[in-house]
């Protein structure tokens, strides 16, 4: 439940983004008739449509998306046409001639009262409907597409968008009362008719050009982006995950899925959920190139060495997100980086993943000595409580206890300055990539591309020559370029090497060498080069207070670039 309520205020934060103004005049357009049968259905398609289109490309990949595509044309006509309509009475009268012949009973004032035509309206609002992907809307999706079709995934994205047509319908309201006060006041209101026409047609225009995603949306990007994330704290949540608190006695939630399926196991022979009874067990998922769970290695690590002889094991879940973290040999190589030393599953196949019903990385689960799960947190973060937990079950068991575990991060895995962080975890693969700048668009397949003349925040784009897969984009020669618009203290890029051997590249930052703002994987000069598949940390500033353009050619070619983080 707590999960649904965060994504439906998650909803109501749509109406502090501007890329919500090109709807706000259909909705206006409205306002000055009862509400009930006009703007409630007109919120509600609303509502219902974004929903049903959002499961669907959540769930059915790209042939949802071009379906949607089509849906927004369709609805583009029709709402310019209705903007026409309002701007000009002539042409309302002869709209309304064929029905008057065929005997329709209501004038035109009329039929604009029934309800079916506020909803038909509200339909075509939620197909022009691009709200804002903030970290709650992000793991909404993000679960959907690793756990499929769900009554869940649907209904969290029904809440994201009751959400939004609640505070969409304050507007309304208030709206409302505008209307009669200028009604009263000045007469105006044919006026008004008029002025709401050519606002929605002005609103038409810019989602017909494509600037309610590619302008209002990365604007809305930089200012909800901590506002979310602070809100997602005050509901329980850290960084970009659910967290649930510990308080008292810990709650039996369920038994301790067994751990089959996997494809190897690192540091152990396969463990199952029967050798583990009478031992506290931490089950902890993780993928090694998430920021996320790079910068929560270094706790997992300290709890097991503080606590192994107290009768704790702990089992690292390693579900990749990439095809290269399917690799053993990568992940026996990330195991040894991150001085891991408990055991670690395997899990190619999301086999272990599934039976936990899991959706986030990382996430711990804490079973009892009985094998029942007793607690669980979803990210990164609240490692206080998360030691409580486990040194609580502990003590269940008769253990004594000394003093708390001490963990040390630098580098990657220090913790994240999410203050200061406005950009989000941008993805270079077509599959999921946005605020792409380039002119002509991201292509699958080879192309050259040239950077843009501006970039907003938290635009990027590409220059030289590269081949776009859905997961990854290869730079296709010497001196492809990336540039990104970021505002954050570090800046991260994942990166590997299609053919194996190491690559060069060089960043800069603003145009110049990053000298002292330099992250761990370059020098002041801002060289660097490929060695693995993994994520390196590019930028660590010591001002993060202002925007900056960082830019990486590869002098090589076959660079694989895949995702973008932020810390």
């Amino acid at each position: 439940m707590l999960l649904f309520l965060l994504a439906y205020l998650g909803g109501i934060l749509t109406i502090l983004s501007p890329c919500i103004l090109p709807v706000l005049p259909f909705v206006f357009a409205r306002a000055d008739r009862p509400f009930l049968r006009n703007g409630l259905p007109l919120l509600a398609g609303m509502a219902i449509t974004f929903a049903g289109v959002a499961t669907l490309a959540a769930v059915g990949g790209g042939w949802a998306v071009a379906a949607n595509s089509a849906g927004r044309w369709i609805a583009v006509v029709l709402l310019g046409a209705f903007a026409l309509l309002l701007i000009f009475p002539h042409l309302s009268d002869r709209a309304m001639q064929p029905l008057v012949r065929l005997g329709d009973r209501l004038s035109r004032k009329g039929s604009e009262d029934r309800i079916g035509g506020s909803l038909l309206l509200g339909v075509a609002t939620g197909l022009l409907w691009a709200p804002c992907a903030g970290p709650i809307l992000g793991i909404i999706l993000t679960g959907a597409a690793l756990s499929g079709a769900s009554a869940t995934t649907a209904g969290l994205l029904l809440a994201y968008a009751l959400g939004a047509a609640t505070s969409l319908a304050g507007a309304l309201l208030i709206g409302g009362k505008l209307f009669a006060a200028m009604k009263r006041s000045i007469g105006a209101g044919e006026g008004v008719r008029k002025a709401l026409g050519v606002l929605i047609l002005a609103g038409v225009t810019v989602i017909a050009l494509g600037l309610d995603t590619r302008v209002l949306s990365r604007l809305s990007t930089a200012q909800t982006f901590g506002f979310e994330h602070r809100l997602a704290g005050l509901l329980g949540m850290e960084g970009e995950e659910l967290t649930t608190r510990t308080g008292g006695m810990l709650p039996v939630e369920g038994a301790l899925p067994p751990l089959d399926g996997a494809v190897q196991w690192l540091n152990s022979p396969p463990l199952t959920r029967e050798q583990l009874k009478g031992k506290v067990v931490l089950v902890d998922f993780w993928t090694y190139s998430c920021i996320n769970c790079i910068r929560s290695v270094p706790f997992t690590n300290a709890w097991y060495d503080r606590y192994k002889d107290q009768g704790l094991v702990v089992i690292g879940v390693h579900a990749p997100e990439f095809a290269f973290e399917r690799e053993p040999a990568n992940v026996r190589g990330a195991v040894a980086d991150f001085r891991i030393r408990y055991p670690v599953a395997l899990d190619n196949n999301l086999a272990i993943w599934r039976a936990f019903d899991n959706r986030y990385w990382p996430a711990h689960y804490l079973a009892d000595a009985q094998g029942r799960i007793r607690y669980h947190h979803f990210g990164e973060g609240r490692t206080d409580e998360t030691e409580a937990a486990i040194r609580a079950l502990l003590a269940e068991k008769g253990a004594r206890l000394g003093d708390v575990s001490k963990a040390s991060a630098a580098g990657a895995s220090a913790a994240a300055d999410f203050a200061a962080i406005r950009s989000p975890e941008t993805y270079v693969g077509s599959a999921r990539a946005k605020s792409f700048t380039s002119p002509g668009g991201l292509r699958d397949g080879t192309s050259d591309y040239r950077l843009p003349g501006n970039f907003s925040l938290n635009d990027w784009g590409l220059a030289g020559r590269w081949t776009v897969e859905r997961q990854r984009a290869v730079a296709a020669a010497p001196g492809a370029q990336i540039a990104f618009r970021f505002k954050a203290r570090d800046l991260h890029l994942v990166l590997g090497s299609s053919s194996g051997k190491p690559v060069r590249f060089r960043v800069t930052i603003d145009g110049q060498a990053p000298g002292n703002d330099h992250g761990m994987d370059i020098d002041a000069s801002g060289n660097g080069q490929v060695a693995g598949q993994r994520l390196y940390q590019l930028v660590r500033q010591k001002d993060p207070s202002r925007e900056r353009l960082f830019t990486i050619e590869f002098l090589d070619p076959g660079a694989e670039a895949y995702a973008f983080t932020f810390g």
